[in-house]
């Protein structure tokens, strides 16, 4: 028996996360050096305006787009890599729960920008499809409700549908599994251009060769986009999302 449950370590996972990456990350600190200075303990102004820092930091246009672009693949895939590979894989980016319009849980946004871009490719290259997601609050899959997309509305058929991951590493290891069951050993790895780097770090560590097809870049890189001097929701969004990055790819070199 495990000694840590998988659902367990996902929940534990996600709290700490919530905690070192905005929005609670500058409040947290904030928050720790005014407890810090009401005591009277050293280092708590500093905790203070470090936390005001981190806000600011994590919301600025041209600091979020930095650490954005050091994360994304510098051009979208080939034609001739993505014919070289035997499968289409496309990694699951979270759920809408209970949306009322489709009568139950569906695919979030992000999955959704996935499945689009995964099935364009699978019409352009004819190879089959394979989907990855779990289900952490139990009860329909991640998996599940992308086949049911991919099949119902863009009319792309899904081979393989892996059900059981929690994460980008789990989607990695169980994704493998099945693929190297069916000799298939070269895919078409298509999630954000932000998360490209870290996901094709697993699938490599499960020895699966990925040719990258990343889609919807954050940063201006490809865009264009003038974007605003002043902090905006959706740079705060993105420094979300940059700093998640990042601090999963220090993980990986601690956790091997």
């Amino acid at each position: 028996m495990e000694l840590f449950p998988p659902f367990f370590l996902f929940w534990t996972k996600k709290t700490i996360s919530a905690l070192v990456l905005p929005p609670l990350l500058p409040f947290v600190l904030v928050f720790a050096g005014l407890v810090f200075i009401r005591r009277r303990w050293r280092g708590g102004s500093v905790l203070a305006w470090l936390g005001l820092a981190a806000g600011v930091f994590l919301s600025m246009p041209a600091t979020t787009d930095w650490m954005l672009a050091a994360l994304e693949p510098a051009a979208p895939i080939q034609p001739a890599d993505a014919r070289s590979a035997q499968a289409i894989v496309i990694l699951g980016g979270g759920r809408m729960f209970n949306a009322p319009e489709y009568g139950g849980d569906t695919v979030g946004h992000t999955t959704l920008e996935r499945l689009r871009y995964g099935a364009r490719l699978a019409r352009e290259t004819g190879l089959p499809v394979l989907v990855s997601g779990g289900s952490p609050g139990g009860g329909t899959s991640e998996a599940q409700l992308m086949k049911a997309v991919l099949e119902d509305e863009f009319r792309v058929p899904v081979t393989w549908m892996e059900d059981a991951s929690l994460d980008t590493r789990q989607n990695a290891r169980n994704s493998a599994a099945l693929l190297k069951a069916a000799g298939i050993g070269r895919v078409v790895l298509v999630t954000h251009a932000f998360h490209m780097r870290r996901a094709q770090a697993e699938f490599a560590s499960q020895g699966l060769d990925t040719v990258a097809a990343p889609t919807a870049w954050a940063s201006s890189r490809h865009s264009g986009d003038i974007l605003p001097a002043l902090p905006s929701l959706g740079s705060f969004n993105a420094g979300w999302f940059a700093l998640h990055e990042w601090l999963g790819l220090i993980a990986r070199r601690f956790d091997g």
